[in-house]
């Protein structure tokens, strides 16, 4: 533009690209955590009490559920065999943990 310059050469912006895609991965990351340990603590008086959810995830690693009221999303931790994804099922809040924003579940 106008003959200057450039104020960064390619090297460089490329290494300010990454840089701003760390530091923006380390923020979706705790604002994640931070949802997380909200809905935990939203649900923390209501350890006992049953709710619909639908199935959001079934893999090796775990099933999840998603409540509706409010909607939040946790681990079923028991009565997990035979779900598939989209699958509806009455669920009731076993455990929370507030600090690590962890929901689990057991099948009803």
């Amino acid at each position: 533009m106008g003959g200057a310059p450039l104020p960064y050469t390619i090297p460089e912006l490329m290494v300010l690209a990454k840089h701003c895609t760390e530091r923006e991965d380390a923020a979706t990351k705790v604002e994640r955590q931070v949802r997380k340990s909200a809905a935990a603590l939203l649900l923390s008086g209501r350890i006992g009490n049953s709710f619909d959810a639908i199935v959001t995830g079934a893999s090796d690693k775990g099933t999840w559920v998603r409540i509706f009221q409010p909607p939040t999303e946790g681990r079923l931790d028991r009565g997990f065999k035979g779900l598939d994804v989209g699958d509806r099922v009455r669920v009731k809040l076993v455990r929370i943990d507030v600090e690590r924003g962890f929901i689990d579940f057991e099948r009803d």
